[in-house]
């Protein structure tokens, strides 16, 4: 275990960001599973800009690196565009 006051207090820090940045990249992997699940047009063309906006917020946060984001949201569009 940690000696030093700051020590300790890193060990919280990390552990709370830890849990908020699993929170929000479970979201997004969700909204893009959902995303690519859909078989109507008008649903996937309402998802899609939200779908977005969360992997635009993550790479925002450094969750996800920005080549990766461009590359999930290309793959999305595409499938959108095949509906």
């Amino acid at each position: 275990m940690a000696n030093h006051k700051s020590a300790i207090k890193r060990i919280r820090q990390s552990q709370a960001r830890r849990l908020s940045n699993r929170y929000y990249g479970r979201t997004m992997r969700n909204a893009i599973r959902k995303l690519r699940a859909l078989t109507e047009k008008n649903e996937a063309q309402e998802l899609f800009p939200k779908v977005i906006s969360l992997i635009d917020r993550n790479v925002k946060r450094n969750l996800v690196h920005k080549n990766k984001a461009a590359n999930l949201k290309s793959k999305l569009n595409r499938k959108l565009n095949a509906l």
